[in-house]
């Protein structure tokens, strides 16, 4: 399947979100019920404020404060340009993205690709986009779409091969293909805290964009072709 896709034709993106709030005495009183009720499915029954830095795993309690994309260009030879669209403001970056999405990314051939994109970054931009009141672009809009006509690939569920109980982090089968870890600096985990204790949006911007370069590099890997060096990768200023 893989060698039939062309490399130009795929967005390769990757997402960081947080808690909607620095923390559980900030949210509105009826929401800090409904955090409540859903932290209660927690396994390790954590008390609800405890259990609140968990939040920004769902679209429902948190946001998106960065989406980093990387494409590749084959000619006159083979570069990958990364760009981000990020800030406090998600209603707005969700809009220059999805924009960007209508007017690069609509054709029939194009296809978005991230590492367990299809149970995170997809559906979570597009649940933020619906409750931001965004018109979704074609291509995150799965409604009414039968499987094969669902334009998104995934890395993580490349390697699975079918075994839906095995998941394999992103910096594990980095370390496994030889490709530079995107985790030298912070992790997930790591990012409410970056973003509302240090305020250093920009750390958090540069990791999410490793982590697409990861998930470029990974991609290539699977189709047998060689990794990117540093100098055929460009940042790219939005």
């Amino acid at each position: 399947m893989l060698e039939d896709i062309r490399n130009e034709n795929v967005l390769f993106l990757d997402i960081e979100t947080v808690p909607q709030y620095s923390g559980f005495n900030e949210i509105p009183e009826k929401f800090q019920n409904l955090w409540s009720e859903k932290a209660k499915t927690f396994r390790d029954e954590k008390p609800a404020d405890e259990a609140y830095e968990r939040a920004g795993i769902y679209a429902e309690f948190g946001k998106i404060i960065c989406i980093s994309v990387g494409m590749i260009t084959e000619k006159p030879e083979r570069r990958l340009r990364i760009r981000s669209f990020f800030g406090d403001n998600e209603k707005d970056l969700l809009e220059r993205f999805f924009e960007m999405l209508k007017k690069h990314f609509n054709k029939n051939e194009n296809l978005l690709c991230a590492h367990n994109g299809k149970e995170f970054d997809f559906p979570y931009m597009a649940r933020r986009g619906l409750i931001n009141g965004l018109k979704l672009p074609a291509i995150l809009d799965n409604s009414g779409k039968k499987p094969w006509e669902i334009k998104h690939l995934d890395t993580l569920e490349l390697w699975k091969f079918g075994d839906y109980k095995h998941y394999t982090s992103l910096n594990l089968l980095s370390a496994i293909f030889d490709i530079s870890s995107p985790k030298d600096d912070i992790s997930g985990s790591d990012v409410a805290k970056v973003y509302y204790e240090e305020k250093n949006l920009p750390r958090i911007v540069h990791y999410c964009e490793k982590d697409v370069l990861a998930v470029v590099q990974l991609y290539l890997r699977y189709k047998g072709e060689n990794l990117l060096s540093e100098d055929k990768i460009e940042h790219v200023e939005v």
